[in-house]
């Protein structure tokens, strides 16, 4: 099913497996709100899911059906990282910019960040020598890390044998599991609405050439099939593919939909909005993803994707197309 604003043309079909290619960068797939034990007694009552290439926007509505009050620790969980994604700097891996309203009003949160070096919890050992573990002691570069670089020698050996910084090399190779969470309030017979929003971390920023060459990468050919292109898409993309003054560089979002389960379930309105890229000099646009059900066209730069009783099986990843002229 295709759907035509201008330049726009948003291919949706059922959804497919996520993977990345090896010549770009992965998407950091974060997603929604999760509580730390399963909460049956609160039902996501609405959910609206806006993501663009720029910005993630999550409002939802938690409804308390219960005589009781309910508190309960809520969660932003972040995937792990490690200062090796050479091509992201630690607050993007770590959604720094991540922020929280409550009913409207901007609502305090903490963050965990913790280190681990083959499964092992060392973060009380780099915080005893102050080295800031999310940032990896706040690092510019493998070769530049602050924290580190004013260790005395006998510290600097104290790390080292604990596998928290390798000999040879001051690049730490921990591994942050980081969180964002605060104590929520549900008052009994209640809807309580939150909103967070972050930066996403894109993936690929690869070009459909890769993919739809007379001998396509694999990777690059089963990335592009991730985004559930359809047939009209495909012919479009494919013929800029064989031009050689365009072509269309793509980049993703990946969202994990499936954290909603962890309240009660089904997810009783569910809606998704995708907007179309916006980058000065494109020649056109295109946004294609993955749904099982209709769409609607909100405006020319928007679409819509609604669901009653969801119960999220599969995540979710939007592809953005940029056709652009090639560089002489």
């Amino acid at each position: 099913m295709t759907f035509r604003a201008g330049p726009l043309l948003v291919g949706l079909f059922l959804a497919a497996t996520c993977l990345g290619a090896d010549d770009g960068a992965s998407s950091i797939a974060a997603g929604g709100l999760v509580v730390m034990t399963r909460e049956t007694r609160i039902t996501m009552a609405k959910e609206v899911l806006q993501i663009s290439q720029a910005k993630v926007v999550v409002d939802y509505d938690f409804r308390n059906d219960s005589d009781d009050d309910v508190t309960t620790l809520v969660a932003f969980p972040i995937p792990p990282y490690d200062l090796a994604e050479e091509e992201r700097m630690p607050s993007e891996q770590g959604f720094d910019d991540f922020r929280l309203w409550v009913n409207e009003a901007p609502a305090p949160f903490r963050v965990d960040a913790r280190a681990f070096v083959k499964g092992i919890d060392r973060t009380r050992q780099l915080q005893v020598f102050h080295v800031d573990v999310s940032s990896f002691g706040h690092a510019t570069s493998n070769d530049t890390i602050p924290d580190i670089a004013r260790l005395t020698p006998a510290q600097h050996r104290q790390l080292e044998a604990l596998g928290l910084i390798e000999k040879g090399y001051d690049g730490p190779p921990w591994q942050v599991h980081k969180k964002y969470y605060w104590k929520q309030a549900f008052p009994a017979h209640k809807t309580i609405h939150i909103r967070h929003q972050y930066t996403p971390a894109l993936g690929s920023e690869n070009s459909i050439r890769y993919g739809m060459a007379e001998n396509p990468d694999p990777d690059s050919a089963r990335e592009l099939k991730s985004f559930c292109i359809d047939d009209k898409l495909h012919g479009i993309l494919k013929r800029i593919a064989e031009t050689g003054d365009k072509d269309a560089p793509y980049s993703y979002v990946d969202f994990i939909l499936t954290t909603a389960n962890t309240w009660k379930t089904p997810i009783e309105d569910f809606t998704l909005i995708a907007e179309r890229p916006h980058e000065s000099g494109d020649l056109a646009e295109y946004v294609s993803f993955c749904w099982d059900g209709p769409v609607t066209k909100v405006d020319s730069d928007h679409f819509s994707a609604h669901a009653v009783d969801l119960i999220p099986k599969k995540e979710l990843r939007i592809g953005f197309f940029d056709v652009r002229k090639t560089e002489p």
